[in-house]
């Protein structure tokens, strides 16, 4: 397989990614082509993390696209320039738009920032990002002193600095963990319409699709909101989004921090969620296509490490029938 090399040193690892992720889902893929994508990830674990990254972007792609270009005729318009004058049509093969879009890029670099099309590359916020991780992965950040940062799968924060120290961090998507060794002038994580405080202990934010949920460990935690104010003690969470704030309530001393651990805990929750919870941490896409069980209430403790192991589980207990496709895809139905 020959891949692309007009790129800068920057951008190649993610050129040569979708590169690959285009063959693998063109129809044409040989064993040889997977020999060869093995042996590229193993050559570098830049290469690894960009493969990743390029699958779980693939996962949102579908006849939405057509849907989104359609409500932003600037993205069109870079698409038709970037794929020339047959393409008029706003309906876009996945295969297809992922090379177009590379292209289009130039074309309409605003309208593709702030429209990131399903995902496909993050969002203009996520480019302030001083840390970030990819799927799957599991990072630790020393902030400063006494400050340390657990940075759960597919999570991005931009530090808050004042006067050269720093005070805080504003999570912009996903799931930290703060450790807060000694007390200090206290520290802060901005999650969309809610700041939460604490100078010390630990305690945990998670801010995904508008909502936050903010469990307190150790210590007490001060979560302000335009809606009112509510001070969390140890073992006790809460959530909130843009137009309310909830009460504290008590949670299980097994379920604060299992993903720490390498668990994920799920109570009465319906598969629905327990699936969009597993593609966070897996690679590619899961989808449920038997909407009838989306409801269906699922309890246990999961180790992430064996998610694949997990959604046999599911498609077993459900009677399911399961379907792999290229790309990490995987179909319930």
């Amino acid at each position: 397989m020959n891949i692309p090399a007009e790129s800068g040193p920057a951008d190649q690892p993610q050129r040569e990614a979708q590169a690959w992720l285009r063959r693998l889902t063109s129809g044409a893929a040989t064993q040889r082509d997977l020999e060869g994508l093995r042996r590229w990830q193993a050559a570098n674990p830049v290469h690894a993390q960009a493969f990743a990254e390029a699958r779980r972007l693939w996962k949102a792609l579908d006849p939405a696209i057509g849907q989104m270009m359609s409500e932003h005729p600037a993205l069109l318009a870079a698409h038709r320039q970037a794929s020339g004058p047959l393409a008029r049509s706003p309906a876009l093969p996945r295969r297809a738009f992922l090379g177009a879009a590379v292209g289009a890029a130039g074309a309409a670099g605003v309208a593709l920032a702030v429209y990131p099309p399903l995902g496909l590359w993050p969002a203009l916020g996520e480019w302030n990002a001083d840390f970030r991780t990819a799927t799957g992965e599991q990072r630790t950040v020393a902030l400063s002193e006494g400050v340390d940062l657990v940075l759960n799968t597919q999570t991005s924060v931009q530090r808050r600095m004042r006067d050269g120290r720093t005070v805080g961090i504003a999570l912009i998507e996903g799931e930290t963990a703060v450790d807060l060794s000694a007390a200090g002038p206290g520290f802060s994580v901005t999650a969309g319409a809610g700041r939460v405080e604490a100078q010390a202990g630990r305690f945990e934010v998670r801010y995904l699709d508008g909502s936050a949920c903010v469990s307190c460990v150790e210590g007490s935690v001060r979560v302000a909101h335009a809606m009112g104010t509510q001070l969390l003690q140890p073992r006790q969470q809460l959530v909130y989004d843009a137009g309310s704030i909830g009460a504290p309530e008590a949670i299980r001393d097994a379920d604060a921090s299992a993903w720490r651990t390498g668990v994920l805990v799920f109570r009465q929750t319906p598969l629905s969620r327990v699936i969009a919870e597993i593609n966070r941490y897996r690679p590619g896409r899961v989808l449920l296509l038997a909407r009838g069980l989306s409801e269906r209430a699922v309890n246990g403790r999961f180790a992430i490490a064996a998610l694949d192991t997990v959604l046999v589980q599911i498609q077993r207990s459900y009677d399911l029938r399961a379907r792999a496709l290229p790309g990490g895809v995987l179909l319930l139905s």
